[in-house]
């Protein structure tokens, strides 16, 4: 289990959390929405409402995040939205860029999902698997671990769902398909986009 950290105003993405309160202020958030939380990838999903027209959706994607940095702003970017469903992607850079092994990542998964559940008991908990980016294909490994982790955990408690959408971004040989990466092979461009809701739409609530 990893620590609880104090706010600071020199903390990672905190000008990030500033500006979603700030925001939230000036346009009250929706009530009860699926908020979709975690790294870059839920950040540059340009357009994340009209993916999912028939739902209310909050997007509260912030910075390169780690699992380590959820934890730290949870209070703040999901647990006062009291939403429906959170519909998290985060992990990934914990193990590219935090240096975490996937049985590291998948024990921030835990204390992110525990200290969730004892603020929003009820609340459908929804993960969306570590991608096969093909700039991190070192990691791959690693990924698996944290991904298979984070299913087996899942099955076991109510109200979680784990949706798996490697291999819609998977060839038939099992390599991930460059056509829906930006140039950085790390980013994802509309295709990829599409390719995750056409997975994740029967999932939400």
């Amino acid at each position: 289990m990893i620590p609880f950290y104090s706010i600071a105003q020199n903390a990672p993405f905190e000008n990030e959390i500033l500006a979603f309160e700030k925001a939230d202020k000036t346009s009250p958030p929706p009530r009860n929405p699926i908020v979709f939380t975690g790294s870059s990838s839920i950040r540059m999903w340009d357009n994340l409402t009209d993916y999912f027209p028939k739902h209310t959706i909050l997007q509260r994607g912030f910075g390169g995040s780690q699992l380590s940095d959820v934890v730290r702003y949870a209070d703040r970017v999901i647990v006062p939205y009291h939403p429906k469903q959170i519909v998290l992607y985060a992990g990934e850079n914990d193990i590219a860029s935090g240096n975490q092994t996937g049985q590291q990542t998948f024990d921030r998964f835990v204390a992110l999902f525990v200290h969730v559940r004892q603020k929003l008991p009820n609340v459908l908990f929804t993960f969306i698997s570590i991608k096969p980016s093909p700039s991190r294909r070192k990691f791959f490994p690693e990924n698996d671990i944290a991904n298979d982790l984070i299913k087996q955990y899942l099955a076991k408690r109510k109200n979680t769902q784990f949706v798996d959408i490697r291999p819609v971004m998977l060839t038939k040989a099992g390599q991930p398909v460059p056509e829906l990466f930006k140039p950085d092979s790390l980013h994802m461009l509309p295709e990829g986009y599409q390719r995750w809701a056409t997975v994740l739409r029967p999932y939400l609530k």
